[in-house]
C-alpha cells in the first residue's frame, strides 16, 4: 500500500455515500477516535448539523456526537486525504462513487465496500485497476429514524475480504465488530439470500419481528430460498451463513418450523428489534428506488443464464416494482395476498 502504510496506525477513513449503514458505521469509529469523514448529500449534513448524530441499537446503545467530533463533505474531493475509503452507496451508484474515488482518492487507499449484492466489489475493480479493493458483508440493518439518529435493528459482525494491512482490525472499535474472512463470495452469497426477506418486509409493513413471527411470511421467505439454492446449485456458486453457524440449507426447513418451535431456535440465531423494518420498507415509505433489482432480480437474472427459471423470486421482485411505481409506500400486503399472486403454490396456515 506504499505511501499509505505508514499512516495505518491512525488512517483516515472517509465513508463514501453516508446514507443509513454508512452515517451509523461513521458514528461509531468517530465515537472510538478514528478520523473520519462522511462524504454525504447536502441535506443529510444539514439535519446532522442540527440535530447532532445519534445512534440507537436493539440493546443498550444510546450514543450522541456532536457534528464536531467528525468531518462531513458534499465534495467528493474530501476523498483526497483518504487511506481507507467505506463505499456505502446503494448499488446503482457504484459506477458514480467509482469515477469519484479514481478521480481524488489517492490508489494506495483501500477500497471496502460495504454494499448490498454481490457484484459492487468486482464493479468497483473494473473502475479502479490495480487498487485494493475489498468485497464486504454488513449482516444488520439501519432504519434512518430522522432527526439525525439512525437505528440498527438486528445483530451480527462485518465481514471483509482478507488482504494485506490490518484493515479488519483498524475498523473494529466497540459495538462495531469487523473481521476479515478469506471466503467473502460464498458469504455475499449467504447474505443475498437472507436479504431476500427484505422485499417481503417492504410488502408486509410490518416490523421486522412481527413479520417473520408469522407463519405464511416465513413460508414465502423460504420458498424463496430454496428457489434461490438451486439456481446457485446449477450455477456452481457456494454460499455461507454470513449471521449463524447453521448452514445455509437448513435455514428453509427452520423457517417453515410451527412459530412456537420457530421462536425457540431464532432466539439463539439473531437479535432483532422489536421495530426493526428492512432498508427496502424505507426506500419505498420515503418513495426511492429499491435494490430490488440485486436481490430478487438477480436470482431471477441467474436462473436466465443457466436456462432456468425462478418465479417465486420473479413474482416477488414485481410486487416491489408496481410499489415503487405507486409512490405510496408499502402496499401493507398480507402473506395470503402475496400467495394469492404466486399461482399454483398453496397458501399454508399461520401457526
Amino acid at each position: 500500500m506504499g505511501e499509505a502504510q505508514g499512516r495505518k496506525n491512525a488512517p483516515r477513513i472517509v465513508v463514501a455515500g453516508a446514507g443509513s449503514i454508512g452515517c451509523f458505521v461513521g458514528g461509531l469509529l468517530a465515537r472510538s477516535g478514528r478520523d473520519v469523514t462522511l462524504l454525504l448529500r447536502p441535506q443529510t449534513a444539514d439535519e446532522i448539523t442540527q440535530n447532532g448524530l445519534t445512534l440507537t441499537d436493539f440493546g443498550d446503545l444510546d450514543v450522541a456526537l456532536a457534528p464536531d467530533q467528525f468531518a462531513m463533505s458534499a465534495d467528493p474531493a474530501c476523498l483526497a486525504d483518504a487511506d481507507i475509503v467505506l463505499v456505502t452507496v446503494k448499488s446503482r451508484a457504484t459506477e458514480e462513487i467509482a469515477a469519484q474515488i479514481a478521480e481524488h482518492a489517492p490508489e494506495d487507499a483501500v477500497v471496502v465496500s460495504l454494499q448490498n449484492g454481490v457484484e459492487n466489489a468486482a464493479q468497483l475493480r473494473d473502475m479502479l485497476p490495480g487498487w485494493d479493493v475489498r468485497a464486504g458483508m454488513v449482516p444488520f440493518n439501519v432504519v434512518w429514524v430522522g432527526g439525525g439518529r439512525f437505528h440498527r435493528g438486528t445483530s451480527g459482525d462485518i465481514l471483509i475480504e482478507r488482504g494485506q494491512g490490518p484493515v479488519g482490525r483498524q475498523l473494529s472499535v466497540p459495538d462495531l465488530a469487523v473481521h476479515e474472512h478469506a471466503a467473502i463470495a460464498a458469504v455475499q452469497w449467504g447474505k443475498l439470500l437472507i436479504n431476500l426477506n427484505n422485499a417481503l418486509n417492504a410488502l408486509s409493513g410490518l416490523p421486522l419481528r412481527t413479520q417473520i413471527g408469522e407463519r405464511g411470511w416465513r413460508r414465502l421467505m423460504a420458498a424463496q430460498m430454496v428457489e434461490a439454492m438451486a439456481v446457485f446449485r446449477a450455477a456452481e456458486l457456494a454460499c455461507q451463513n454470513p449471521v449463524a453457524k447453521v448452514p445455509m440449507w437448513l435455514v428453509p426447513r427452520i423457517l417453515t418450523l410451527p412459530t412456537w418451535a420457530f421462536r425457540l431456535v431464532a432466539k439463539t440465531m439473531l437479535s432483532i428489534d422489536p421495530n426493526a423494518r428492512s432498508s427496502m420498507w424505507e426506500d419505498l415509505e420515503k418513495g426511492r428506488a429499491t435494490e430490488i433489482d440485486v436481490l430478487q432480480g438477480k436470482i431471477v437474472q441467474l436462473a436466465r443464464e443457466v436456462e432456468g427459471d425462478a418465479p417465486i423470486n420473479e413474482v416477488i421482485a414485481e410486487l416491489i416494482r408496481e410499489a415503487e411505481t405507486q409512490r405510496a409506500g408499502s402496499p401493507k400486503l398480507s402473506a395470503l395476498e402475496v400467495w394469492d399472486r404466486l399461482r399454483g403454490w398453496e397458501a399454508p396456515a399461520d401457526n
